[in-house]
């Protein structure tokens, strides 16, 4: 199964960064592998929402200074399909698939409860492929919402309002051919919406309601999930060392043009010419993004655990440095093994 993951790894490394001095920081596009790789022969992808809507008073909890509001009710039928739909948009915006379609009919049993995770079956995924010309489906099988709005009073008339949704789901790839799923992908994610205003009646104006709360919910975590199916692009951070002197000063501009061949040049050669360790730690973690920026992953991951090293003889073992390039090379060495499964998946389309 696959799950989602915060990337608790970069936001230490964000903290980390902030503490160093002598650093010119740049965002980087990687483009990272879906979780899910499809036999090549799947051209068209049928996305289909299988998962049944919550009642309208579960789920939702509306607290009005303090007070808990028995009115509570919310609709999730339509932010079910905004799942499906904002998937399956950008599922297609990512141009891997030939086509992708969308099937307006919910396929789920009535009689089932919401709370069931209910798959489709073969027959299902062999009809629902026949019928639209599609080779794979992609089903949202279950989604539950839980939101917590509530208002406070600030003082003198002020309020505060804030909505809180909290989503998990199922989603899965099936193939006409196979009698269990590709891949089941679970979904937790969360969004949170806060405003402020002069009174409630204002409030009432920006903050959404309820069910347009839980669509712009749905809407989102929809685009989020279709990274899951498809190749994507992510921005991270990176960074390269700087100083006053004028060889790295070129070097530096050169970094800032993205010529990173030059720029490697000049590091190299201060590199070899320096003595001080913690001088060579630094251009070698320059040296690291030269070889990233130039595509080389493993020579850039060599790059990163000699400046590590490097870090450490200066420093220590608890160096802040020495923790940030640690980081950065278990970055790299995910970027390798991801690579090679991005490797795959455009030979599939190619």
């Amino acid at each position: 199964m696959i799950q989602q993951l915060k990337h608790i790894m970069w936001a230490g490394l964000s903290l980390w960064l902030t503490a160093c001095g002598g650093i010119q920081y740049m965002g980087i596009e990687t483009r990272n592998p879906g979780e899910v790789t499809f036999p090549r022969e799947v051209r068209k992808v049928l996305m289909v929402n299988n998962a049944a809507p919550q009642p309208e008073k579960s789920g939702y909890t509306y607290r009005l200074m303090g007070v808990v509001q028995d009115t509570a009710r919310v609709q999730a039928d339509s932010a079910l399909f905004d799942v499906c739909t904002s998937c399956g948009l950008a599922i297609l915006d990512a141009d891997y698939f030939d086509d992708v379609l969308l099937f307006h009919e919910s396929v789920r049993d009535s009689s089932l409860l919401f709370v069931k995770d209910s798959r489709l079956t073969q027959p299902q995924v062999i009809a629902l492929c026949e019928a639209n010309g599609a080779d794979a489906v992609i089903s949202l099988d279950k989604m539950l919402f839980s939101m917590d709005r509530e208002v406070t009073g600030l003082g003198a008339g002020f309020v505060d309002g804030t909505i809180k949704i909290h989503m998990n789901g199922i989603l899965r790839a099936y193939l006409p051919t196979q009698e269990k799923p590709l891949a089941t992908v679970l979904v937790k994610d969360s969004v949170e919406v806060h405003q402020a205003a002069e009174s409630l009646e204002i409030l009432d104006f920006y903050l959404p309601n309820a069910n347009d709360a839980l669509r712009l919910a749905g809407d989102y975590l929809g685009r989020q999930v279709a990274s899951y199916f498809v190749p994507h692009w992510s921005e991270e951070t990176r960074w390269y060392f700087s100083s006053s002197n004028s060889r790295w000063k070129e070097a530096a501009a050169y970094a800032s043009a993205n010529r990173w061949e030059q720029a490697a040049q000049l590091w190299s050669a201060l590199y070899r010419s320096n003595t001080s360790e913690k001088a060579r730690a630094e251009l070698a973690s320059n040296l690291a993004l030269a070889c990233e920026m130039q595509n080389n992953l493993p020579k850039a991951r060599e790059w990163a655990e000699k400046a590590r090293d490097l870090f450490r003889q200066a420093g220590g073992n608890d160096a802040k440095e020495v923790r940030l390039l640690q980081v950065y090379a278990d970055v790299l060495k995910a970027r390798i093994e991801s690579d090679q499964k991005l490797n795959e998946q455009i030979e599939y389309k190619y």
